[in-house]
C-alpha cells in the first residue's frame, strides 16, 4: 500500500467516524425535538378539554350540544371524554378510532399513567390523559336534567398520530445518509488528490534516487521550494549524500595512497632479492641485501598495522580494558624506557606532574611514541623536545612540543588525515608514511579525549592530547589490543 492510499484512507476514516457522529447526533437531536413538539400539542389539547369541562361543587358538567372544540381528527389530534364508568360521553373521532381511544383510555387509567407510546393500524399513537372532578367531592351528586350532562368526575384522553413524526425523522435520515456518502465521495477524490501533489517531492526524489550509481555522487535529489518538512527531508538527504560523497572520495584517496605506500617497499624489496639472486655473492653481500630487506619489511609491517588499525569500526576502537594511571609516573618511565637509545635521547626532557587517567598504557605509549618521533624528525639535532603531562581543569593534559620547522596553516588544518604530510617535510625528503598522526588521533578519541596542535611556522611545534579524569579505583590487568609489544615509533608528516 502506497503512502498515497494510506494517509488518504486514515482521513476518510476519520471523516466518516465524524460524519457518522454528527448525523446521529443530529438525528437524536431532531428526534427528541419532534416528540416533544407532539407532546406538548398533545398537552395543549388536553388542557383545552379539560377547560371545557365546568367543574362545579357537586360534579363536572359537559355540555357537548353547546360547546364547539376546535379540535378534531383534521387536526391530527383525536379526543374521548368518558364517565368514571368507563362510558363514551364525547368523542372527536373517526370510527374505527373509537375502539382505540376507548382502550388505551381504559389502560391508562388502570395503569395510573399520564401518556404513553402505543401502537395501532401499523403506526405509533402518543396518548395523553387527564382527570376532571367536581370541586367538593363531599357533596352528594345531582345528576343534571334536560340536556345538561352532570358526573361526578370525568376523563379526558387525547392521542396524536406520530407517522408525520416518523416520515420527517426519515426523511432527515435520508438527508443525512446521501450528504454524508456525496461529501465522504467527494473527500475521497479530492484528499487523494491533494495528497498525490503533496507528496509529489518525495516521487520526485524517489525517482532521482532510484537513478542513482555509485558514479553519480555529484547529483543532489530535488528539493521543494517550499519551506516544509518535505523541503528539510531533501535538504537532509542532500547533506547526506554530499558526506558520503565526501567519504567516498577520500576513500579513493585512502586507497591510492595505501597502494602507493604498501607498492613502494614492495617493490624495493623484491628488486634487492631480484639482484641479489642474479649470481653467487658472498656472505657480507647477502647480509647487506637482508638487511635492506629487513628494513623494507619492517617499514611494510608498520604501513600494513597502521592501516588495519585505521580501518577499525568506532565500536572495535574501543578500550574495555583501560586503567587509571598516574601519567606523571608512568610517562618517564615510559620515554626514559623507550627512547635511551635513540640517537637525539638527550635532547628529549620530560617534566611530569602527578595527573591520574583511564587510559591502555600499551596505546597511550605508541600514541607519544608517534609524536615524539615527529619531533625528532622535523627539528635539529640539539634543540629540545619537551613532553610534558600534567592536569587541567577537567582532566589530564599530555604535550610534546619542539623547535623544529614547525606547520603552515594550511598543513595544520590537514594534518591528521591519513596519508598527509606537509609540503616541507615532502621538500627536505623526511621518511614517513603520513599515518602516524592519523593513528594517534584515533587513539586520543578512543580513549575519550582529543589531540591538537599548536604551531608557528619555523618556529616549532606544540601537540596536545587532553584526555578525562581518572574515576576508577580497581584496575584490571592490561591487555594489548593490537596484540604486539612492540613500542611503535610512526611519522604522519
Amino acid at each position: 500500500m502506497t503512502l498515497t492510499t494510506r494517509l488518504t484512507v486514515i482521513a476518510l476514516a476519520a471523516l466518516a467516524v465524524v460524519l457518522a457522529g454528527f448525523s446521529t447526533a443530529l438525528y437524536v437531536v431532531a428526534s427528541d425535538h419532534l416528540h416533544r413538539r407532539a407532546d406538548d400539542r398533545l398537552g395543549a389539547a388536553a388542557n383545552m378539554l379539560v377547560a371545557a369541562a365546568e367543574v362545579k361543587p357537586d360534579g363536572v358538567e359537559w355540555e357537548p350540544a353547546e360547546r364547539r372544540l376546535g379540535l378534531g381528527p383534521g387536526d391530527g389530534i383525536v379526543w374521548l371524554v368518558t364517565a368514571p364508568d368507563g362510558r363514551a360521553v364525547d368523542r372527536a373521532a373517526p370510527p374505527d378510532a373509537a375502539d382505540f381511544l376507548s382502550d388505551a383510555a381504559t389502560h391508562l387509567q388502570e395503569t395510573q399513567r399520564p401518556a404513553k407510546k402505543v401502537r395501532w393500524q401499523q403506526g405509533r399513537w402518543l396518548v395523553r390523559q387527564e382527570r376532571v372532578e367536581a370541586a367538593n367531592p363531599g357533596l352528594p351528586f345531582a345528576p343534571g336534567t334536560g340536556t345538561e350532562q352532570k358526573f361526578p368526575a370525568l376523563v379526558v384522553t387525547v392521542g396524536a398520530s406520530l407517522e408525520p413524526v416518523r416520515d420527517t425523522l426519515r426523511e432527515l435520515a435520508a438527508v443525512l445518509i446521501g450528504v454524508s456518502v456525496g461529501v465522504w465521495v467527494i473527500a475521497a477524490v479530492a484528499g487523494r488528490a491533494v495528497c498525490r501533489w503533496a507528496l509529489k517531492p518525495v516521487t520526485r526524489m524517489a525517482d532521482a534516487a532510484r537513478g542513482m550509481t555509485a558514479a553519480d555522487l555529484g547529483v543532489r535529489l530535488p528539493t521543494a521550494p517550499a519551506r516544509d518538512e518535505l523541503a528539510d527531508l531533501g535538504q537532509a538527504f542532500n547533506a547526506l549524500l554530499g558526506r558520503v560523497e565526501e567519504a567516498f572520495d577520500r576513500q579513493r584517496g585512502f586507497t591510492a595512497e595505501a597502494s602507493h605506500q604498501l607498492r613502494t617497499p614492495l617493490t624495493a624489496l623484491l628488486g634487492q632479492v631480484e639482484v641479489a639472486l642474479r649470481r653467487d655473492r658472498d656472505g657480507a653481500e647477502y647480509r647487506r641485501v637482508l638487511e635492506s630487506v629487513r628494513r623494507q619489511s619492517e617499514r611494510l609491517r608498520k604501513v600494513v598495522e597502521s592501516l588495519l588499525f585505521l580501518a577499525r569500526a568506532d565500536a572495535d576502537a574501543g578500550l574495555p580494558d583501560r586503567q587509571a594511571v598516574d601519567l606523571g609516573e608512568w610517562l618517564p618511565e615510559h620515554v626514559g624506557t623507550g627512547w635511551a637509545t635513540h640517537a637525539r635521547a638527550g635532547d628529549i626532557r620530560v617534566e611530569a606532574t602527578p595527573g591520574r587517567a583511564d587510559v591502555h598504557p600499551v596505546l597511550l605509549g605508541e600514541l607519544v611514541d608517534v609524536l615524539v618521533d615527529n619531533a625528532t624528525k622535523y627539528s635539529p639535532p640539539g634543540t629540545p623536545i619537551t613532553v610534558r603531562v600534567g592536569p587541567v581543569e577537567g582532566g589530564v593534559e599530555l604535550s610534546v612540543e619542539d623547535a623544529g620547522i614547525g606547520l603552515s596553516e594550511a598543513d595544520a588544518n590537514q594534518i591528521f588525515e591519513p596519508f598527509v604530510r606537509s609540503a616541507e617535510a615532502r621538500r627536505r625528503g623526511v621518511e614517513g608514511t603520513g599515518l602516524g598522526l592519523s593513528v594517534a588521533r584515533r587513539i586520543a578519541e578512543a580513549h575519550g579525549g582529543k589531540l591538537d596542535v599548536t604551531n608557528s611556522s619555523g618556529r616549532g611545534s606544540r601537540f596536545s592530547l587532553r584526555l578525562p579524569a581518572g574515576q576508577r579505583r580497581e584496575f584490571p590487568p592490561a591487555t594489548e589490543i593490537d596484540g604486539s609489544n612492540r613500542q611503535p615509533a610512526g611519522s604522519n608528516t
